[in-house]
């Protein structure tokens, strides 16, 4: 493998870090329907706005989500919606292992 490949590989394993916490799953999975403010998201996760924040910088800085300033209220959306298919696809993957290993302790 060539050292471009081995970079696009380490730009996508960053991006996959920015998502990587659960607190950040769930901010984005609560933004697939739209923009919504930190205070929304924050009361929605159950945690504190600045450590919602917090979270949403490291997301913004790898380009998961955006944010747009209205007053003194900001907001976030998804900044590229395929991420939200992506999470999807995470889930239906659990729920494939789930049921695989369902099987195996029901004998089949």
């Amino acid at each position: 493998m060539d050292e471009a490949q081995m970079d696009l590989y380490r730009l996508k394993a960053d991006l996959l870090k920015a998502a990587g916490h659960p607190i950040r799953l769930a901010v984005i999975d609560f933004l697939r329907d739209g923009e919504e403010c930190v205070c929304r998201i924050a009361e929605h996760v159950g945690a504190e706005r600045s450590n919602v924040s917090r979270h949403l910088a490291v997301m913004t800085k790898a380009g998961l989500v955006a944010g747009r300033k209205d007053g003194t209220m900001v907001y976030y959306r998804v900044r590229i919606p395929c991420v939200i298919d992506c999470l999807d696809c995470i889930e239906q993957c659990l729920r494939e292992r789930v049921e695989a290993e369902a099987a195996l302790l029901n004998g089949g």
